[in-house]
């Protein structure tokens, strides 16, 4: 590998390994198998370096890092084990300065909502957190997951029809 090719992934880890290690954590609900992927979707980009646009770069990753997700989750469930035991806690989202309440009241929510996603096929999760926690834009979303615009903008309304219709079906949220 030459040096300005290990220069450049070095760039890439520091710039993306936490949110794609994040975005693995939720997907898997794993820590080990989150930092195992994150690994494998650094070896992935280092075999295909070359071939990512520049201004793509972060779509890209989270495309290469969702199919290695895949590929473990195929491999998990030809096992017949299936890796989604605890999904989306979101403890940094709370603020460490915010009213106890508040933030009590919203890992709360949180939590509610985690608990209920792992209802949602695979898909549907994908472009969840990629929407809601990644903030991904539509095209980024394109890119990712390798659709149209209109199929982005199909299955992210069905993604949180579903989502909906799974909180309504426990009992909603009660508001106190």
């Amino acid at each position: 590998m030459d040096r300005q090719r290990k220069n450049k992934l070095e760039q890439l880890y520091q710039e993306y390994a936490k949110s794609l290690y994040y975005f693995l954590l939720k997907m898997s609900g794993s820590v080990h198998i989150a930092e195992d992927l994150v690994q494998e979707t650094f070896v992935r980009a280092t075999v295909s370096l070359s071939f990512y646009k520049e201004e793509d770069v972060r779509a890209w990753l989270f495309k290469v890092a969702r199919n290695t997700y895949l590929d473990e989750w195929r491999k998990q469930k030809r096992r017949r084990t299936i890796p989604f035991a605890q999904l989306f806690w979101k403890d940094d989202i709370l603020s460490p300065y915010g009213l106890p309440e508040v933030d009590i009241l919203k890992q709360e929510v949180t939590e509610d909502i985690q608990s209920l996603l792992k209802f949602l096929p695979e898909n549907y999760r994908t472009i969840l957190y990629l929407r809601e926690y990644e903030q991904f834009t539509y095209q980024e979303l394109q890119e990712a997951l390798e659709l149209t615009e209109g199929q982005v903008k199909i299955l992210l309304h069905r993604a949180r029809k579903r989502l909906a219709e799974i909180i309504k079906k426990n009992g909603g949220f009660q508001d106190d």
